[in-house]
């Protein structure tokens, strides 16, 4: 049976650019501080174990694959804590020749698996990686959780497919640079929003690189509401996800219910400009 609560945390935290192994420590600290705070999920910023840092990318060293001892300290937390950790990374497969822009998820047996690779990717990261050809939903405790990463989300046709396949939620950490505030801040309350579910979005912050990102770390019930957000610097958003609040809102909104199966064919009409020859000799 589906418990009707699900407690989640978002990081807001601060990466090495090409350094895992330090990534790594700073993720299971940050998952042990979650689980202090009974948190059954434990969400990372995108890229955080390799750094948002296009220096860095394509160097191989920087990659992680598959058993790779320098994630361990993570796959042990979340062990030790019982919780799903999801972390972003540049994720090689054997033989691949190129990474892709990864999720991974460290399962509470200690497992690592790659859990959804970046569909839609940003400049840049095209040079380097390889997109994600599927969409994915993880599923924890029952509740479904659909993803995504950062640039995913400014398509709403990414968080409406994982609500089309039963997500009660759409998680998808993210790299803001300063200066976006007010796109990234807009796009993961209108994911919630556009279909009734939460949105829960980790951001990077601080210098990484060349690049200096804004975080925004937060946490939006399924009417577009923040219910928890990390202002400024690193921390840790918080909260309780209800099915109850899920259910409210589909009922208050019920935009499921509502959407036409087709939207037909469309017309246009030309509005002809006024002859302003005939306007002067009229007057």
């Amino acid at each position: 049976m589906q418990p009707s609560t699900l407690r989640i945390a978002a990081i807001q935290a601060e990466s090495v650019p090409g350094d895992v192994e330090h990534n790594t420590v700073v993720a299971a600290e940050w998952v042990h501080r979650s689980a202090a705070r009974a948190a059954r999920v434990v969400v990372l910023p995108e890229l955080f174990l390799t750094g948002y840092d296009p220096g860095c990318w394509g160097d191989p060293a920087g990659d992680v694959v598959e058993d790779d001892p320098r994630v361990v300290p993570v796959a042990a937390a979340a062990a030790e804590t019982r919780t799903l950790v999801l972390a972003g990374a540049s994720w090689r497969r054997a033989g691949a020749r190129r990474p892709t822009l990864s999720l991974l998820a460290f399962g509470p047996e200690g497992s690592v698996r790659p859990a959804y690779d970046k569909q839609h990717l940003w400049d840049e990261e095209r040079a380097v990686f390889e997109p994600g050809r599927d969409g994915s939903t993880i599923v924890v405790d029952g509740w479904r959780l659909g993803l995504g990463i950062c640039y995913d989300g400014c398509f709403p046709e990414h968080a409406r497919a994982a609500a089309d396949d039963g997500a009660l939620a759409y998680v998808c950490p993210s790299a803001y640079v300063v200066g976006s505030e007010h796109r990234r801040d807009l796009y993961y309350a209108a994911r919630a929003i556009d279909n009734s579910t939460y949105c829960v979005m980790a951001g990077l912050v601080g210098q990484c690189g060349r690049l200096e990102f804004g975080g925004g770390t937060a946490i939006y019930d399924p009417q577009g509401r923040r219910v928890a957000r990390v202002e400024s610097g690193t921390g840790m958003a918080v909260a309780d996800l209800d099915v109850a609040t899920v259910d409210e809102a589909r009922a208050i909104n019920p935009i499921e219910r509502d959407r036409p199966e087709s939207l037909g064919g469309r017309h246009t009409m030309v509005v002809e400009p006024a002859d302003a020859s005939k306007e002067a000799t009229a007057s």
